[in-house]
């Protein structure tokens, strides 16, 4: 694993862009920064870093090109301005910016008519943990390019490489994200409920929901196991049982709190019932979701 000390180019500093450059220059990396509107880079140039006045200057000198802006759109018309196929022969090009798997393999095929090889990458943390052993970053491309520039990415966090297919990173990081907000979902309607009886909602989070969900979270591989198998079978809590009543749906009804967070995933468990699956588990819901 290379530990070599690098030249890097990010392209955009928005908070996740200054937050990778500063990781850069942390680890002892020649880094230059550009962004599309200038005056973004002051605190970056004080602890080191090369302001480039132009796309072509960031890439000129450097092996490796971050890329972290706002709109995918926008990538591939920015990499060209790097100077043609010379600008990015023989560099990496890791963009993180957040796009679809079709997206980023139409990228790959476009940085590689421009010289280079290309990295696809999720970030799985905010700006404030960059760095730290919370965050991990999700990657896919050129195996080459991440086995040699392994000790470069693992500046921002702890670097996961998913394989050579560039969609791969941005359909595990959007998997991911779903499983967050599905989370998220969950604690707005459980609050929700707490803050219709007046109850603090801050201490039922920490000493209820928290120790109950993390309990929760320990099912989820065994539920995976089904998932690959396509083998629900449950000894206990079968589906039939859970949909039953609606006792989550009238409870909220009556409370004031609106059921719209629940109701999909009841609809799902109601459906899978009615199909003739009521005597298995809830993880067999999946099979309804296939396109």
């Amino acid at each position: 694993m290379s530990v070599e000390k690098t030249g890097v180019a990010v392209l955009g500093l928005g908070s996740m862009g200054s937050a990778l450059a500063g990781a850069l220059l942390a680890g002892g990396h020649a880094v230059r920064v550009w962004n599309r509107t200038p005056g973004k880079a002051g605190e970056l140039v004080a602890r080191g870093a090369r302001e480039a006045g132009s796309v072509a200057e960031a890439v000129d000198g450097s092996d490796v090109v971050i890329v972290c802006i706002l709109d995918y759109g926008d990538v591939g018309p920015l990499l060209e301005q790097a100077g043609g196929p010379a600008g990015l022969q023989g560099r990496v090009v890791v963009n993180v910016t957040n796009g679809s798997p079709e997206e980023a393999r139409e990228m790959a095929k476009r940085v590689a008519a421009l010289g280079g090889a290309y990295l696809d990458g999720g970030i799985m943390a905010v700006p404030e943990i960059l760095a730290t052993p919370q965050a991990f970053v999700l990657y896919s491309g050129s195996r080459t390019a991440f086995e040699t520039y392994r000790g470069l990415l693992d500046s921002f966090a702890r670097s996961v490489y998913l394989g050579e297919d560039p969609g791969l990173a941005p359909l595990n990081d959007l998997a991911l994200l779903s499983g967050m907000y599905g989370m998220f979902g969950g604690f707005a309607h459980a609050a929700a409920l707490i803050r219709s009886a007046g109850g603090p909602v801050a201490g039922f989070t920490s000493t209820l929901l928290v120790p109950w969900i993390q309990a929760m979270a320990g099912a989820l591989p065994a539920m995976a196991e089904q998932v690959d198998s396509g083998d629900y079978s449950v000894t206990g809590s079968p589906l039939a049982m859970q949909v039953s009543h609606d006792a989550i749906g009238d409870v909220s009804r009556a409370q004031g709190v609106s059921p719209e967070l629940w109701a999909p995933v009841l609809a799902l468990m109601e459906r899978r019932v009615a199909d003739g699956h009521g005597s298995e588990g809830f993880a067999g819901v999946v099979e309804l979701l296939k396109g």
